[in-house]
């Protein structure tokens, strides 16, 4: 298929108009933090900041009953359509939009048999390229968090942005939020191993780890190469898989230690259904990602760096009360996508850790600590040089009205 024109950036005072095609829209979702700093602006790097694109249309999957969407729609004049078709047209024939941002977290949507919450992010996308085909136009398109609970739809979505040529972003807030202390892998470093602690569910917050993770390993030497397997392992196996490699323990200790949640007493009495995902990727790197509900209540990496005595560790800091800061540098690249047409950081990396977090899933399904061979995981790509995470002040949190 021929690929289509992305159009030409405007002017920086003209605020290019998007559509937000959200899945489930009340208060503390992910259509909030996101789509509501779009609608009414947001602190910054210590600033007020009003968005570089304006929402000109809305379509949401579902209305619960403490919906926001229908106030602020009518707060801000921003009309909500029927269907994805109608937002993206603005109720025309052809796209009417300069990009698009989709919103698919939240809602009431069931589980597989493997425990993937099946989010619609592949159908909302697939009517969005419907437009785009139809137009014979494109525009870029940012997708909340990874790209579907499902690899094969996953790899369709990037295949239709390469095909129709139109910018890609994906992906959450995690990889650039505040680090404490602040910390950037070295371009071009040559990293051994590596280790996340993280807390939550396994699907929706080990994504979350796995891109920590890949956020910082993705800068070594020679690039991302892409995944060989995946194993996810649980409960007693966790520490006898950890004590059977010795370089993971003193990582886990360093990663641990920069917690800022952590509690009392030894990890291992306070974990009491631990899991951890060991990542082989095609150069030879091994990583692994733990999951620490009862110790930690935060995401935390620590690597061992030649040249480096000590283990490079930090925490990813998320700010735990509302407007939620971290999400101020995500929506600030948003734009930035939308009006210079350049994804601000790799698609490939979600796209990677899709896949990962799909065969995570896939091992646990199967059992016994499952490896599950990841051929197609062959996604090479070079990380950008200057490592762009939250570095400004962290934000105050919002004051009760």
């Amino acid at each position: 298929m021929a690929a289509m024109a992305t159009a030409a950036a405007a002017p920086a005072q003209v605020r290019k108009p998007i559509a937000l095609i959200i899945t489930e829209y009340r208060q503390n979702t992910h259509a909030d933090v996101i789509g509501t700093r779009l609608l009414e602006g947001y602190e910054y790097q210590g600033r007020p900041h009003t968005p570089r694109v304006k929402v000109a249309s809305m379509f949401t999957d579902q209305v619960p009953s403490n919906d926001m969407s229908r106030l602020m729609a009518a707060k801000q004049q921003v009309m909500i359509y029927n269907t994805v078709r109608e937002a993206l047209t603005v109720g025309g024939d052809q796209l009417g939009v300069e990009g698009v941002v989709i919103i698919g977290e939240h809602g009431r949507y069931p589980y597989n048999e493997k425990g993937q919450h099946m989010y619609p992010r592949y159908e909302l996308c697939s009517q969005v390229v419907d437009v785009f085909k139809q137009s014979g136009r494109v525009v870029p398109v940012f997708c909340d968090k990874h790209l579907s609970y499902d690899w094969q739809r996953a790899r369709q979505m990037y295949d239709w942005s390469r095909e129709l040529n139109f910018p890609m972003m994906a992906g959450s807030s995690l990889p650039i939020c505040w680090r404490k202390p602040a910390l950037e892998i070295p371009f071009g470093a040559k990293i051994q191993y590596a280790v996340t602690a993280f807390y939550g569910g396994i699907e929706a917050y080990g994504f979350h780890s796995l891109e920590m993770m890949q956020v910082m390993v993705e800068r070594r030497a020679g690039g991302e190469t892409g995944v060989a397997s995946v194993q996810a392992i649980e409960n007693r196996g966790v520490w006898e898989w950890t004590d059977a490699n010795p370089w993971a323990q003193p990582l886990l200790d360093a990663a641990v230690s920069r917690s800022l949640t952590r509690k009392e007493g030894a990890l291992r009495d306070n974990v009491r259904n631990p899991a951890v995902f060991v990542i082989t990727h095609k150069d030879g790197l091994q990583t692994a990602t733990y999951m620490l509900d009862g110790h930690i209540n935060d995401f935390n990496f620590a690597a061992a760096v030649e040249g480096q005595p000590t283990p490079q560790s930090t925490c990813f800091w998320l700010q735990p009360e509302r407007f939620y800061g971290h999400f101020s540098n995500l929506v600030y690249f948003i734009e930035e996508l939308i009006v210079t047409g350049r994804p601000v950081y790799p698609v490939e990396r979600t796209l990677l850790t899709t896949g990962q977090i799909a065969a995570v899933m896939e091992s646990l399904w199967r059992g016994k600590a499952r490896v599950v061979e990841t051929p197609y995981l062959n996604i090479a790509y070079t990380a950008p040089r200057r490592d762009p995470y939250q570095r400004g002040p962290e934000p105050k949190p919002e004051q009760p009205a």
